[in-house]
């Protein structure tokens, strides 16, 4: 009998590939706009480009910004709703809160303002009263716990653009690095540093067009068990980790982050996204959430696939000064976020070494510059 086909992020139709380098491109034209910063008296701080938000410099303080959109987790949650009658937004709306505030703290930043884009595909979305309060409910629940103001936001209908009964969730947060010793852009990040991972609460945001595929496979679809009492698609729909409460815990003790990383999408790649030419190993592996083991396995992927795709149980990492490590650690879990002293920064060439699994990753592997 033939071995199973594997299921890949590229067949589930994300293809990194061909989407990096127009990332890379709008950065380049990007970065010959700062000049229009210089003109209103401000500056941009030029390590920022290519991080997960962008800085200026205003005088008394840093300004951090960022817009992220949540992606197709909202298709598991409507498809969820037709086979359960339960509404899943409330969790939706953190997760799109988490992918703009997750990116926003790699820099040292403060989240301020979260803005919100919720974009239908025709009026008709919001009659659904539950769905939309949810959404609401869940939207300010998670600005609470990340302690942001809900600006305000839009709320268009877009048919023909957006598909009729769905629904495209974005947000924008703008934070302040101050004091301005804060600020996290890798240019402390050296050799010896130690790598502190912060536990995932499952896929996140990042992988689900990969996960619903895998949902086409299956018999009984999202209703599949894979843990007694717990469905695939109940698991899929776990809120993404708010990371923002263990960062301001970690400025209030006076840790010093040299730099962060929100483990999204490229999976533990992520972890390479520092500039410098540094090599990181990894000697300790987070235990993998129930639904990530059930993904690769069902996907029939290797170590090296799903650790380059999927978070497998690490959600953001942060760098820091190796006597530091524990006490990270310990104000990570006092914050309700399960860490790992998983590693160390080295002096070398630029790689990854997840040493207990056997992997490698090299500087080829991630390029988003």
């Amino acid at each position: 009998m033939s071995a199973p086909t594997p299921l890949t992020y590229d067949q589930a139709g994300v293809n990194y590939d061909l989407i990096d380098p127009l990332k890379v491109s709008a950065q380049r034209a990007a970065a010959a706009t700062a000049l229009n910063v210089a003109q209103h008296g401000f500056t941009e701080v030029k390590a920022s480009r290519g991080e997960s938000a962008y800085v200026v410099d205003v005088g008394p303080f840093y300004m951090a910004s960022i817009v992220e959109c949540l992606g197709t987790k909202t298709l598991v949650a409507d498809d969820m709703a037709k086979l359960t009658g339960k509404s899943y937004y409330a969790g939706i709306a953190q997760d799109t809160i988490a992918m703009a505030v997750n990116d926003l703290i790699t820099v040292g930043a403060t989240p301020l303002v979260v803005q919100a884009y919720w974009a239908a595909g025709g009026s008709a979305w919001f009659e659904d009263a539950v769905r939309a309060q949810e959404l609401v409910k869940g939207w300010k629940a998670a600005c609470d716990v990340c302690q942001v103001a809900w600006g305000g936001g839009e709320t268009p209908a877009l048919a023909g653009i957006v598909e009729d009964g769905r629904i495209d969730l974005a947000a924008s947060c703008t934070g302040i690095v101050n004091p301005k010793t804060r600020l996290s852009v890798g240019d402390q990040l050296a050799a010896g540093d130690a790598i502190v991972l912060l536990a995932s609460s499952g896929i996140h945001a990042n992988g689900l067009s990969l996960a619903r595929k895998l949902a086409e496979r299956l018999p009984q679809g999202y209703l599949t068990e894979i843990e007694p009492g717990l469905s695939y698609g109940e698991a899929l729909l776990a809120p993404t980790a708010l990371y923002s409460p263990v960062t301001e815990a970690l400025a209030r003790a006076g840790i010093t982050v040299h730099y962060s990383a929100n483990i999204t999408g490229h999976g533990w790649r992520k972890l390479l996204r520092h500039p410098g030419e540094l090599t990181y190993r990894i000697r300790t592996v987070p235990p993998v959430p129930a639904v990530l083991k059930f993904i690769q396995q069902q996907c029939h992927q290797d170590d090296r696939e799903a650790y380059s795709t999927l978070n497998m149980g690490a959600g953001f990492a942060l760098f820091v000064p190796p006597e530091q490590a524990d006490e990270v650690v310990r104000i990570a879990e006092a914050a309700g976020i399960a860490a790992w002293h998983a590693g160390a920064v080295e002096a070398g060439p630029k790689r990854l070494f997840i040493e207990p699994l056997g992997i490698e990753f090299s500087d080829a592997d991630l390029q988003l510059r």
